[in-house]
């Protein structure tokens, strides 16, 4: 089909010759769309390689042709945290508006294959695929830090109905901007975040929501290494082997973390993935069996009876209460629902918007869905997100009820080293983070790399190389100092999180709705208000917010 000046070929490449430098062969058929006028094409797959194409001079611009092209092969850094710097060429493209350019395919490759899919048709993935894929996306170890948040504004049970609340009206908000952002690059033809915000917003400030997305980044592999370091200490406590915290981070970056993100191939880590939403809710089922089963219950003497006095009956602790640190036992006070009409609600609040965070992916998601309309869109994120709000809610009560408001900024910290139950879930969420944290930290150095304006041609192994041992040692460094997650998942969430899940998507969403003119419906023009209103509260939330976890500290 004739887009103006851009052609679709079919390009079928039956075998590619390697060395041991080189990852396997990969065999695939594809459909890409090659930009009349430019010398270069750029193969955006979900196999192991990104391969670059360099279109030969005899090619005859045709509707449809089957054409042979050099290769040269170079392997790919596959992530699920794309570089947020990525340029995006317009839907139809001109030789002198756009060209493709390898710093736009990093940005794309990120998980699935974005070959013949576009805006108007969508990908190959469906209804049941994408939600699977996002609920992974969303529910992360950041959910882990949701009972401290509960416990920053209430020490009472009956705390956790407002906070069920909130995470049920965060989750929606949240969805909402997911929304947003996949139904913009639906108008507009935008494949990335990007790129939505150049076609709606304007490119001369498209570097705000990718500098953005750089620091979030860094905060997700700093939360990570400090999960890392706690998770790791308390399994070799349970192997019986004393260690320090910051020995056990020294460990886990020198032998594991460093080896992976020196890697140029990080394909085969995306299966690993997985194990992070298997995870989750294993932790959720253990948390309830040590909850209802009174495993960390804290016991009480007994009380004679007596002129006035009820006798009350001795109740015995939990059988692992004794081996908990005296900081981590569980703690109950008097503030309970009415507490959340206090300013450290804002403390959950921004810890929400980073435990939500997957906006950055919204324009994959919608590209890749097949047949993607925006009510199956609207289908994938309101299902994923609802999902979501129900695991995010069921650990967060659960860790909050059975620990109150000693609840740590990781809950997994509050639970005995000799829990067998809970040791695996360590176990789990240490794999899964170990195979995710290369795949986050890829996003983080390229975005860090277009920051200092680095050429791709200059982007030599030494070169990444270095930029990944000074971004991890930076990283490590932070992570030894910093033992409140809680306060950076609220930190982050307050800054990073509310701009990009409420404030960025309603500003691409008024400018898109503008820029149709009177092309725009109705009910389009009503719904930029809504739009703006969440924004607002965004900026709002983020405020209070980012003032009040400072007092995590």
């Amino acid at each position: 089909t004739t887009l103006q000046d851009s052609y679709r070929i079919v390009i079928k490449i039956h075998k590619i010759y390697h060395t041991k430098r080189h990852p396997p062969p990969v065999k695939f058929t594809t459909t890409m769309r090659f930009i009349a006028g430019t010398t270069t094409l750029l193969l955006l797959t979900s196999s192991t390689s990104t391969l670059a194409f360099q279109a030969p001079s005899s090619l005859q611009a045709s509707n449809r042709r089957v054409a042979t092209f050099s290769i040269s092969h170079r392997p790919s850094l596959i992530s699920h945290s794309p570089s947020p710097f990525a340029r995006q060429p317009s839907k139809f493209s001109t030789p002198s508006q756009s060209s493709t350019s390898p710093l736009y395919a990093a940005s794309e490759a990120s998980e699935g294959d974005v070959g013949d899919s576009s805006v108007a048709s969508g990908g190959t993935a469906t209804i049941p695929n994408e939600i699977f894929n996002l609920v992974k996306s969303i529910v992360g170890a950041g959910v882990l830090s949701l009972p401290a948040g509960i416990s920053a504004f209430g020490n009472a049970p009956s705390a956790i109905f407002p906070a069920i609340a909130l995470i049920a009206s965060i989750g929606f908000l949240s969805g909402y901007g997911f929304s947003l952002i996949g139904r913009v690059c639906s108008y507009t033809g935008g494949r990335s975040y990007r790129g939505a915000w150049d076609k709606t917003v304007g490119e001369s400030t498209s570097w705000i929501p990718a500098v953005t997305c750089t620091f979030k980044t860094c905060c997700a592999i700093l939360s990570y290494s400090m999960i890392l370091a706690d998770t790791i200490k308390a399994l070799l406590m349970t192997a019986g082997i004393e260690t320090t915290r910051n020995v056990a981070l020294l460990g886990i970056t020198g032998t594991t973390l460093l080896p992976l993100c020196l890697l140029k191939n990080l394909s085969s880590l995306a299966p690993f993935s997985l194990l992070g939403i298997a995870g989750m809710f294993y932790t959720a089922v253990a948390m309830a069996l040590r909850y209802f089963g009174g495993a960390y219950k804290l016991g009480s003497v007994a009380v004679k009876g007596g002129k006035g006095v009820k006798a009350v009956a001795a109740v015995p602790a939990g059988k692992f209460v004794a081996d908990v640190a005296a900081k981590f036992q569980p703690k109950f006070g008097d503030l309970g629902a009415s507490a959340a009409l206090t300013p450290n609600v804002f403390i959950l609040i921004c810890m929400l918007s980073t435990a939500y965070m997957a906006h950055f992916n919204a324009p994959k998601f919608f590209i890749e869905l097949k047949d993607n309309t925006i009510k199956r869109y609207n289908t994938v994120v309101g299902t994923s997100f609802g999902i979501s709000v129900l695991l995010f809610a069921l650990i967060g009560s659960l860790g909050f009820l059975t620990f109150g408001s000693a609840s740590s900024g990781l809950i997994l910290n509050n639970y005995s080293n000799a829990d067998v139950l809970m040791s695996l879930s360590r176990i789990a969420v240490t794999i899964s983070i170990v195979f995710s944290f290369p795949l986050a930290f890829v996003g983080a150095r390229d975005g860090w790399l277009d920051v200092f304006k680095v050429p791709m041609e200059k982007r030599t192994d030494s070169v990444l190389n270095k930029a990944t041992l000074a971004i991890l040692t930076g990283v490590t460094l932070v992570a030894s100092q910093l033992k409140e997650l809680a306060f950076i998942m609220s930190l982050a969430g307050a800054t990073l999180g509310n701009a990009l899940i409420y404030v960025y998507p309603a500003l691409m969403f008024r400018s898109a709705v503008k820029n149709m003119g009177d092309k725009a419906s109705k009910g389009l023009k009503r719904e930029v208000p809504f739009a703006m209103l969440s924004a607002f509260l965004g900026v709002v939330m983020g405020g209070i917010g980012a003032k009040m976890a400072f007092s995590l500290l």
